[in-house]
């Protein structure tokens, strides 16, 4: 959770639509910034509880085919 804000005050600052979300629209934009809210900070939590998720901690060495010098 960010610090320093209640958790109404970062509902109602997450409530007002971004542009390209209320031409989507919604029913209820602050039950919508409590939803977003809580998963973010579920995933802030643990790093590994969203969906899909594997973090991979490799280096560019380790993802990459050494490329052979030309004879």
């Amino acid at each position: 959770m960010t610090e320093g804000k209640s958790d109404q005050e970062r509902i109602e600052s997450r409530a007002h639509l971004l542009p390209e979300e209320a031409a989507a629209g919604s029913e209820d934009a602050e039950a919508q910034a409590e939803a977003i809210l809580s998963e973010s900070d579920i995933r802030e939590a643990d790093r590994n509880a969203a969906p899909d998720t594997v973090l991979e901690r490799r280096t560019s060495a380790e993802t990459v085919t050494p490329v052979e010098p030309p004879d």
